[in-house]
């Protein structure tokens, strides 16, 4: 039986079937670098290392057989930035060091082959199916029929809730909602 969960207080999901599977999507490393340069901090994750750790501890704890990395895994969207240069390949470097990873690019992701180290699985933009799930960065327009599938998992929207009153007020959220075929 198929079951997922949101990882508690973590920007995380866990998908338990024949495998077991971390998803993260959005990282976007390099993302406050661009704009410090501009002496502009917006306090997110201070460091690619910060970044890092909070994976690992998540790793550590779910002990999944594979990480998916649902795109936007770097910031920058033509080019590869110096921090990009740095950051990413070190971080896919510690990570795999604990867990297979497979990467499914978004848009922001372009040229992320030149960064991505031996022994990651690099799968097509238009996403992968495993289990019956469509795992997606949801950017393009998948090119075959995926009416066999079950459900979609995808990143790209960056959902954000607010509501004043509420503890989770301005936090990133995972969207499930039901529809049909």
């Amino acid at each position: 039986m198929l079951q997922q969960r949101i990882v508690s207080q973590k920007p995380a999901l866990v998908i338990e079937g024949q495998k077991k599977y971390l998803v993260v999507t959005d990282l976007h490393i390099g993302f406050e670098s661009s704009f410090a340069s501009n002496e502009i901090f917006l306090g997110k994750n201070t460091s690619i290392n910060e970044t890092i750790d909070e994976l690992l501890s998540i790793i550590e704890s779910e002990n999944p057989d594979s990480v998916i990395l649902l795109g936007d895994v770097k910031s920058s969207i033509k080019n590869i930035s110096k921090t990009e240069w740095n950051d990413v390949p070190l971080f896919f470097e510690k990570i795999k060091e604990k867990c297979n990873i497979i990467l499914i690019p978004g848009n922001h992701d372009s040229n992320i082959q030149r960064l991505v180290p031996e022994g990651i699985s690099l799968i097509s933009s238009t996403g992968m199916v495993e289990e019956g799930i469509l795992f997606t960065h949801g950017h393009t327009m998948p090119t075959e029929n995926f009416s066999h599938v079950n459900k979609i998992i995808m990143g790209h929207l960056h959902p954000v809730f607010f509501q004043e009153e509420s503890i989770v007020n301005g936090q990133r959220v995972w969207v499930s909602m039901r529809t049909n075929k």
